[in-house]
């Protein structure tokens, strides 16, 4: 009922605001009326307001279509955004496992030099059934790699290997520095004292191993590194340490030490050994080294002094004759001479010195020096002249 009053209501306010009117208009002096109906009025209004009304439609229409395509463009630059986003992180991660494996191989040259330097071949000692044992020291961009790309886990292994190498070199090269720094004091030297003697003078121009600008090794590589240049200096050292006989005739007819001087009878101190011998007999280097002097010496007649490094000095007197010259390199057992009676002497011998930073020492523990010692040190002479891969001019490819 109030909505059908309601009805009746709206329609009496339609009518009366809708009503007949008539317009005059006089033109020439004739009046003319025009009526405009509340029909057509009404025609009229509600064609404006349909016009209206689907105008504001077609605009809301249109005004929901462009939200709807600007809420897919979104979407879409969002789709983008994210697969942008993870391409970078995928080329980000790309260009870690492309670093990593640029570590590693830098790292294998490392290892490579290393071992060729100071080693020539693998060492013995090294054992091979552990390569494969995991190493705890990976780096960090190694594990988060492999974490994240499991194709990129070769890379973990190959870095365990290398890790694991290093490790068994490191073992094999401090067990070899024992036996070195053992078979020194066995000669009655001080082992730290000549190695500090063999490095104390170094230099030249700075030459970067990598070509990057972290010039950090590995932990691992570090003490491996500081392990193999100890066992170098070491054997090194070993190696010019005199132990070859200087003559074949064994027999000493006079040792060092206090003894009555042959010519006043008075007490004298005597600064080496003597080996007696034929005239002629060959004087052979007791080890490698330098030829420092090769000629007449007062007292010693004509004489040969080798230097052998870490400052050992090996000196052959009273020779008949000389075969060799100042500056010549010599190796162990090469003929310097031979046996003679010159200078200040009663017959034909050999005098026979080892002198340490200028100081006589007692020749009798070099030339006494038991098996062991004698194949340690062949062992590092071996290991020393044997031509690594870099000097005899192949490259790795």
């Amino acid at each position: 009922m109030h909505t059908k009053n309601t009805r009746q209501g709206l329609k009496a306010r339609l009518d009366h605001m809708f009503t007949d009117r008539e317009l005059f208009m006089r033109s020439h002096g004739q009046v003319r009326f025009i009526t405009i109906s509340a029909i057509l009025q009404k025609r009229v209004v509600y064609s404006v307001v349909s016009a209206l009304a689907i105008w504001l439609l077609i605009t809301l229409a249109m005004m929901f279509n462009q939200l709807t395509v600007t809420g897919e463009r979104l979407a879409l630059a969002e789709k983008e955004a994210l697969v942008n986003s993870t391409e970078s992180r995928v080329a980000s991660y790309k260009r870690s496992i492309d670093g990593v494996a640029a570590d590693l191989e830098q790292r294998q040259d490392a290892l490579d030099q290393m071992t060729e330097q100071f080693v020539g071949e693998q060492l013995e000692t090294a054992d091979p059934a552990t390569e494969d044992q995991p190493a705890t020291q990976l780096s960090e961009n190694t594990r988060k790699i492999s974490a994240a790309f499991p194709e990129a886990a070769h890379l973990a292994k190959l870095e365990a290997r290398q890790i694991a190498f290093a490790r068994r070199l490191t073992t094999a090269a401090m067990q070899r520095t024992a036996q070195a720094a053992a078979a020194i004091r066995k000669f009655g030297l001080n082992p730290d004292k000549l190695t500090k003697n063999s490095t104390a003078a170094m230099g030249g121009p700075f030459i970067p191993f990598f070509n990057n600008d972290d010039q950090h090794l590995h932990p691992t590589l570090e003490r491996l590194n500081l392990a193999l240049q100890k066992m170098d200096a070491l054997e090194r050292t070993l190696i010019a340490i005199p132990s070859g006989k200087p003559a074949s005739s064994g027999m000493v007819s006079s040792s060092y030490g206090f003894r009555r001087d042959p010519f006043t009878g008075a007490g004298a101190m005597h600064s080496g050994m003597d080996f007696k011998g034929p005239l002629g007999q060959p004087i052979l280097a007791a080890a490698g080294g330098k030829v420092t002097h090769a000629g007449w010496k007062s007292g010693y007649g004509k004489t040969v002094e080798i230097t052998h490094g870490n400052g050992l000095m090996t000196r052959y007197a009273h020779m008949s004759k000389i075969g060799v010259t100042a500056g010549q390199k010599v190796e162990q057992g090469l003929q310097l001479g031979a046996m003679g009676s010159t200078g200040r002497s009663t017959g034909t011998h050999l005098h026979f010195e080892v002198r340490l930073n200028g100081r006589a020492i007692n020749p009798r523990p070099f030339l006494e020096a038991n098996t062991d010692v004698l194949k340690i040190k062949a062992i590092a002479r071996q290991r020393a002249s044997t031509p690594k891969r870099s000097e005899s001019g192949s490259s790795r490819g």
